[in-house]
């Protein structure tokens, strides 16, 4: 966001999207040496957890496409004294991802702890979308299908040895009453938490655990294309990689920030209102006819 805040700004922001917040002393306690991989570490939410995690005294390997950008970010962490390494891959390619882990492994012997967070944002009305199938392809392809397959290679490593953990960087927008214009997004999001929380259910008993972080808004490359969004509190990347961090130390069920829970309540007890007063926003901000 740019320009003057407004006072109690600050407060805001955690009362709407939630303040998580690990000591560097836990997090230490719960990550030193272990191996974390980190998707979508190239910038943003991942580029800041993956730095916090580094910091703290894990192994951290770095995964995106951006092979120039993620070894700026291992140059930078171990120059401060921390340890990284670079992967380069698109998780869009089922056998780059088989490869990821094949090198993966090999080379660390084990993934203790994935932060599945990458991702891909679209919000572009049904009406600009008939002819652009591809958006709903791309988003499946990095916000649900990529990070199962990702999940799929890890899981047998992780279930021999009996310990493992997966944190889901997801949105708050799954866990709310859907909004016009965030169909795919939405709907490749809420595949993989769905999928996730399944999976859960089979190889806990295994000590594979997960965590989800319902993500409330946060200024970053991804949401600065939308101008309203840029206008609304939100956390920086570094307050949202807090979130991440506690998710991997504590491992819980998940985190949620304070808005959702009611947001979902209203929702589900006034559905069809609901759905009308967001349909009246949509008309509103610039429906197109068609």
């Amino acid at each position: 966001m740019t320009g003057k805040r407004p006072i109690g700004w600050p407060l805001l922001v955690a009362l709407t999207n939630g303040r998580a917040r690990i000591s560097d002393e836990r997090l230490s306690a719960a990550v030193r040496d272990k191996v974390i991989l980190v998707t979508g570490s190239s910038y943003g939410i991942g580029e800041a957890t993956a730095r916090r995690l580094a910091a703290a005294g894990a192994t951290v390997l770095l995964v995106a496409r951006t092979e120039d950008q993620l070894q700026l970010v291992a140059e930078d962490i171990r120059s401060g004294g921390g340890t990284a390494y670079v992967y380069p891959a698109n998780l869009a390619d089922p056998d780059a991802v088989e490869e990821l882990v094949r090198t993966v492994l090999a080379e660390h012997g084990r993934v203790d702890v994935l932060v599945s967070n990458a991702g891909k944002s679209i919000r572009r009305s049904i009406a600009d979308t008939y002819q652009r199938f591809h958006d709903i392809e791309r988003t499946n392809a990095i916000n649900y299908l990529g990070p199962a397959k990702l999940v799929l290679e890890l899981l047998p490593s992780m279930r021999e040895r009996r310990s493992g953990h997966i944190v889901n960087v997801s949105t708050a927008g799954v866990r709310t009453p859907p909004m016009a214009r965030w169909s795919a997004y939405l709907a490749s999001k809420s595949a993989f938490d769905v999928w996730l929380r399944c999976v859960a259910q089979e190889v806990r008993g295994d000590g594979v655990t997960t965590s989800t972080v319902y993500m409330g808004l946060v200024h970053t490359r991804m949401s600065e294309p939308t101008p309203l969004l840029n206008k609304m509190p939100g956390l920086t990347p570094e307050q949202a990689a807090d979130q991440v961090c506690t998710a991997v130390a504590e491992r819980p069920h998940n985190i949620t920030p304070p808005f959702v829970r009611p947001a979902d309540a209203v929702g589900n007890l006034l559905r069809v209102p609901t759905d009308r007063l967001l349909e009246s926003y949509f008309r509103l901000t610039g429906s197109k006819k068609r």
